[in-house]
């Protein structure tokens, strides 16, 4: 089964929207769990993890940019 999710993103004024397919990935009971915390009521798994890797994204960038 496939399912299609549509993504909109909010770049400056422009918003752009991207069609995705969905995927299975296996995790531990833990991991889930924790990402369940960090989750807010009504958030997705998918949405949770985006919002981490693009905080881990900004981190990166910052520290690149603080070692100018």
């Amino acid at each position: 089964m496939v399912t299609i999710v549509t993504y909109m993103y909010h770049i400056g004024h422009r918003t752009t929207v991207m069609a995705s397919t969905t995927t299975t990935i296996s995790l531990r009971k833990e991991t889930k769990e924790l990402l369940r915390r960090f989750g807010s009521k009504g958030q997705t798994y998918d949405e949770v993890i985006r919002e981490l890797i693009e905080k881990a994204a900004i981190k990166e960038h910052d520290a690149r940019w603080n070692k100018l």
